[in-house]
């Protein structure tokens, strides 16, 4: 499939015309903030209805009030500690961040695996099972959330907006965040769209085997943020580059949606633990145009701030990318 450069070239259904440059000015979504943020908790819930335990790491911002919510879930074989260059980030932005843990999909599968048996072992768990267990590990925690929003415990009294969540997650936490946030699969027969959450961002978006990406996500009503790289690839279901952009492609007319390919980026780029023998660094610009793009997204969709909004769809973002990265998005019709 033949793409554009889209570095500077955005959907033609975009406007960009009406878009004051004197107000992008005022946003900055890499702005540091002064505040100190509180350690992260690490606390694990059960889901009694499964006998499911979910271990959670979470970051709370530095202001007291209510705030908005941002779930992640990590890819094959990863854990809570992974990507927590986003939550930091965004948990000083506002945000109070959760990171899921799935087990049967985390990292326990090949810690105590010999290396050479360690890919059979992953392959082994990207399952339609996992997936189940996944899309259901969502609402229990939204629910846990909502519990201890309405303890009188000082610890999360009140710390939680639910009005307003944000679901995230790389890889297999991609196709997570995909199934809980109006994806639908032909196999499974039914959809698990969690109607509580307002916006989403995959990184290392996917489609399921052979599925047609219209039927896939032609039902999806809220925002999707999409992000991938030119080598953005993955041996466990032999994932290319093609496959990821047919998500962005299959997506309706009817929501905004938007899809960020890094050029030069593998599949390593959205994380921040040590990289596999043999692989070329990450790109240090990677990370805060990741950032960027991301807070940018949360803060237009979960916050309403139209700054954010002129600055993610205008030239401030755009200006920020490498000139050989792709960016385009379209509003909704």
């Amino acid at each position: 499939m033949k793409t554009l450069p889209l570095c500077l070239v955005l959907s033609v259904s975009v406007l960009i015309s009406g878009i004051s440059s004197a107000q992008a000015d005022k946003y900055n979504p890499l702005e540091k903030q002064k505040s100190r943020l509180p350690e992260p908790i690490d606390i694990t819930i059960q889901d009694s209805s499964r006998q499911r335990d979910i271990p959670l790491r979470i970051y709370l911002p530095a202001q007291k009030q209510p705030a908005p919510v941002v779930l992640f879930s990590h890819g094959l074989g990863g854990a809570r500690t992974g990507s927590q260059y986003l939550g930091k980030h965004w948990a000083s932005h506002g945000y109070a961040v959760v990171y899921l843990q799935h087990h049967g999909s985390d990292e326990t599968i090949w810690k105590d695996v010999a290396l050479g048996k360690r890919l059979k072992a992953l392959k082994g768990a990207a399952s339609l099972q996992n997936s189940l267990d996944r899309y259901q590990d969502v609402p229990a925690v939204l629910d846990q959330l909502t519990e201890w929003n309405a303890d009188t415990k000082p610890r999360f009294h009140q710390r939680f907006d639910l009005k307003r969540i944000g679901m995230s997650g790389h890889s297999f936490g991609a196709v997570t965040t995909q199934g809980v946030s109006g994806q639908s699969w032909r196999l499974i027969g039914k959809r698990y769209t969690d109607p509580r959450i307002k916006a989403a961002i995959m990184f290392s978006p996917s489609v399921q085997g052979r599925a047609n990406p219209e039927q896939s996500f032609g039902q999806v009503s809220l925002p999707w943020l999409l992000l991938t790289g030119t080598k953005d690839t993955s041996p466990i279901n032999d994932t290319s580059v093609e496959d990821r952009r047919k998500v962005y492609q299959g997506l309706p007319d009817t929501i905004d949606k938007y899809e960020l390919v890094l050029f030069d980026a593998q599949h390593s780029a959205f994380s921040d633990g040590r990289q596999r023998l043999g692989m070329p660094p990450r790109n240090p610009q990677h990370h805060p145009i990741i950032l960027a793009v991301t807070t940018a997204f949360w803060d237009t969709y979960l916050k309403q701030n139209q700054d954010a909004r002129q600055w993610l769809q205008g030239k401030p973002c755009r200006q920020l990318l490498a000139p050989e990265d792709e960016w385009q998005f379209q509003k909704a019709k």
